[in-house]
């Protein structure tokens, strides 16, 4: 199945609500009760280089797992043999945002077949999860940052499933090569790199469980100094037993058997996982969502994850718009928030588990349905709240309004091979440094909070995005692929953020189309958007103009920090070029 196959577009009109009701918010991000819980924080800028490269390119959140990818293409193996090295090594040195106690996104591009592939390792619910499982007792929703540590966070790991998956399809190399230099830095050690220090100190020991905080922290409570040499031959053991048996090692043996042990033995709120949960697992591959803009075809992941149809109905609402040419011109930014706006309305009530609720999908990018709402889009003024509208195809099912937060941990991960084969792969553990809980050297994720706490809404409805078990809580995470007008693979764009991922890749996509800039360029460009609240700009030189001219045009404001993680890579005449997100530590390198 080539791309064209795969666009998810329609013609029949569906009726799109106006503004005006306010759709149910999650709670802010920034609040001073679960700021520790909340995003991973900023650590200030440090300027990149675009990377340059005729044959091939390795874009990620750490200059080791870069190395690592780079020698896994030198000698032979393909653009998911990469990612795998990639990824493998950032679960060491960049703990705080993704590895194999987590999940992933991943897109997959075959130049020869001219076929795209999306495999989903979302974390799963187990089988005794039940919709008021983040319930207290009086009804309420346990405070946040309880659920973040408790063992009921901690969702069934789905990475080390859907690597072995893509493996198997678009490997070239043995798996047990692949696993290689993880295994050597794990046991070698590697220098703890700034971020990793200030962010250890910035959530502190006490939120570690004892094995991690053993781990990150000296016996007196300090954080493991910038420049310390971290080794963790537990995890290198755990990886040299997965590279010999694969994913069963994972799920099967002894490492599932002690993430189960955790999970079930977390002082005060102890999870419900147990071992025929892991063994039942399984990877999926799921229809890949398209659409046009501007000629070219963007390509992103359907649900579980927001991201693909969010960034596309956006897209579509924007396209009769003209952007201009100037970066953040102000017109632009404030058509990109209202898009965004009408986007996240419907976003946030219809989008989870397509497995478990019937998402309306080709509705949402219907043609006459996108142009109904475009139709709410004031050029000059904002619409304020934006309600969600009512998309054709939809099944006969009301939602309720939605009540999920997000944290924005994340990593994100683009390769393009010598052969023109690519990855798009966008990885997590969810909250900085998942539930805290660690075994056999690594971080357990905190996914299920990424499910709605409230299993209904005022009115009684049920939430899309409730909790169920086996159910796979909503994502943002937007890995993308996008094609030229000719039908060509031209960039592979994504980051993480929280529901602001969603925000970044809509922006480097109009900074790379629309604005013309190149990879690093669109990497390092002022965040800002609007996720149907306040229009949020980032904190910086841009930021006093952007609020300045969004408050005339109606807009609430906010400054804020927008710590994305975009990692870019672009075909420009014939070379490919990489670009790294200056707001934490990632390359482009290629050769």
């Amino acid at each position: 199945m080539g791309v064209a196959a795969t666009i998810v577009l329609g013609s029949s009109t569906g009726i799109a609500n106006g503004a005006g009701e306010a759709e149910q918010q999650p709670p802010s991000e920034t609040s001073a009760s679960d700021a520790r819980a909340a995003p991973e924080a900023g650590t200030g800028l440090d300027e990149k280089t675009k990377g340059q490269a005729t044959k091939s390119m390795v874009a990620a959140a750490n200059p080791h797992a870069v190395a690592a990818g780079l020698e896994i293409l030198k000698v032979g193996g393909s653009a998911i043999d990469a990612a795998i090295a990639v990824q493998l090594v950032l679960n060491l040195v960049e703990p705080q945002s993704s590895g194999i106690g987590g999940g992933a996104f991943i897109l997959h591009w075959d130049e020869k077949a001219k076929e795209l592939k999306t495999y989903d390792g979302r974390e799963a619910a187990p089988a005794a999860a039940k919709p008021d499982r983040f319930l207290a007792p009086d009804g309420e929703p346990m405070a946040f940052p309880k659920a973040v540590h408790s063992g009921l966070s901690i969702g069934v790991p789905g990475l080390v499933r859907v690597l072995e998956m893509a493996h198997s399809r678009h490997g070239k190399l043995a798996w047990s090569r692949l696993f290689e230099p993880a295994i050597r830095l794990a046991e070698e050690g590697f220098a703890i790199s700034r971020r990793l220090n200030l962010l250890l100190n910035w959530y502190g020991a006490e939120s570690f469980g004892k094995v991690a905080r053993g781990y990150f922290f000296t016996d007196d409570g300090w954080a493991r100094s910038t420049g310390s040499t971290l080794k963790n031959p537990t995890f290198a053991n755990a990886l040299k037993t997965i590279a010999v048996r694969g994913s069963a090692a994972f799920y099967e043996g002894d490492v599932g058997a002690d993430i189960v042990g955790l999970v079930r033995d977390v002082p005060n709120a102890p999870g419900d996982m147990t071992i025929d949960d892991l063994k039942t697992y399984r990877a999926l591959e799921r229809p890949p969502v398209c659409a046009t803009y501007r000629g070219y075809v963007v390509c992103g992941m359907g649900p579980p994850s927001s991201g693909g149809l969010t960034v596309a109905q956006a897209l579509k609402l924007l396209e009769p718009f003209n952007l201009g040419e100037a970066p953040l011109n102000v017109g632009a930014m404030h058509l990109v928030a209202e898009a965004e706006r009408l986007a996240f309305a419907d976003r946030n009530r219809y989008m989870a588990d397509a497995d478990f609720v019937s998402v309306p999908s080709a509705g949402l990018l219907d043609d006459g349905y996108v142009d109904a709402r475009r139709k709410l889009i004031d050029p000059e003024r904002s619409m304020g709240t934006a309600k969600p509208g009512m998309p054709p195809q939809k099944s006969g099912a009301v939602f309720g309004r939605d009540a999920t937060r997000e944290s924005a941990g994340t990593s994100h991960i683009s390769i393009v091979d010598g052969e023109g084969n690519a990855v798009s792969m966008t990885t997590t553990i969810e909250s900085a440094f998942g539930s805290r809980w660690m075994t056999n050297g690594f971080l357990l994720n905190n996914e299920l909070t990424d499910f709605s706490f409230r299993p209904v809404d005022a009115e009684g409805q049920a939430i899309a995005n409730r909790v169920e078990a086996g159910k796979r809580p909503r994502s943002s995470m937007s890995p993308t692929i996008i094609f030229d007008p000719d039908g060509r693979l031209w960039a592979l764009v994504g980051s993480p953020g929280g529901s602001r991922i969603i925000l970044y890749v809509i922006k480097a996509i109009v900074a790379l189309i629309d604005w013309k800039l190149d990879a690093q360029e669109a990497a390092a460009l002022a965040n800002f958007g609007s996720r149907n609240g306040p229009f949020e700009a980032e904190f910086g030189l841009s930021a006093p103009r952007m609020v300045l001219h969004m408050t005339l045009r109606g807009h609430e404001t906010k400054t804020t920090l927008m710590t994305s993680g975009l990692h870019i890579v672009v075909r420009r005449e014939g070379r490919w070029e990489g670009g790294a997100d200056p707001r934490r530590e990632g390359v482009a390198r290629g050769e």
